[in-house]
């Protein structure tokens, strides 16, 4: 029986380091200058009017330039489009791998200042990391709407 829960607990400390380490990975890929590419709702009509992220309209981050810095968590934005607020928008952001043994990875997301302090509280994003490559991203959150699943898929290719 004892061998059983030593093995046990080493099974489990392995699986637990093996996350810590891809979730390592994951961040210094993110590193660097990002664009946001096309915003789409698979499965769903392509007509609907969505705002993301404190309420930013969806074609307003698309082709909008983002910058993640992994040594600490921060990271920044600028909307893009001519009728859109083109103002910087900060954030600090972490990679949930609570998951990991499933091949989850969530992506928490939270609005901040210019010195990256809340003004939100404890509010935030959790989006699901769906792809992660050395050049291309995807985060996708489903909502509902309508009473039903609605997926927002967010496409990113590295700068």
């Amino acid at each position: 029986m004892k061998k059983i829960v030593v093995l046990f607990l080493s099974i489990a400390f392995l699986v637990s380091c093996g996350s810590a380490k891809v979730v390592n990975e994951a961040r210094k890929t993110m590193n660097g200058d990002w664009q946001l590419t096309s915003i789409t709702y698979p499965g769903n009509a392509q007509n609907v009017q969505v705002s993301l992220l404190n309420d930013i309209p969806a074609p307003c981050l698309e082709n909008s330039t983002w910058v993640f810095v992994s040594n600490n968590n921060t990271g920044s934005y600028e909307p893009s489009g001519m009728t859109c607020d083109t103002n910087t928008e900060f954030f600090i952001w972490s990679i949930d791998g609570s998951n990991a043994a499933m091949g989850n990875y969530d992506l928490m997301f939270k609005p901040t200042n210019e010195d990256h302090k809340s003004e939100m509280g404890n509010k935030g994003y959790r989006l699901n990391l769906t792809n992660l490559s050395q050049d291309q991203m995807v985060w996708e959150q489903t909502v509902q709407f309508e009473g039903k699943p609605f997926t927002i898929r967010m496409n990113f290719n590295k700068i």
